[in-house]
């Protein structure tokens, strides 16, 4: 079985680093934000008029969803050999730039006064 997959990603339960289930653990890791702020919102969703909903939501996030497998975490953010290329070819493409710009400067006209008035 696997966790649930939306756009290339999974939902999974990570009970080793959740409270009860993991269910707060897995959407933390899925929507990428830190789990104290989903554990913070489901609080408060107690709180604030959404008991029932948040408990049945939870109890069926903990049955549905599967636990998170041992190595799934760096499978799903390993990045492709497509992408690190795309990320290497932009950096060397901003060194260009900086460079570009930097013998731009180094060749003006502003580059030459300026040296010539540290000069005096």
């Amino acid at each position: 079985m696997s966790g649930l997959t939306f756009k290339g990603r999974t939902l999974w339960r990570i009970p080793q680093q959740g409270k009860v289930k993991g269910v707060c653990a897995g959407i933390a890791h899925y929507l990428d934000i830190p789990v104290l702020l989903v554990r913070v919102i489901v609080v408060l969703s107690l709180f604030f008029g959404l008991f029932m909903f948040t408990l049945v939501a939870y109890f069926i996030l903990s049955l549905v969803l599967d636990p998170m497998p041992v190595g799934a975490d760096v499978q799903e953010n390993a990045p492709s050999a497509h992408q690190l290329l795309n990320d290497l070819s932009m950096e060397l493409n901003q060194g260009e730039g900086r460079l570009r710009d930097i013998e731009r400067y180094v060749t003006s006209e502003t580059f030459s006064v300026r040296s010539r008035f540290r000069q005096l």
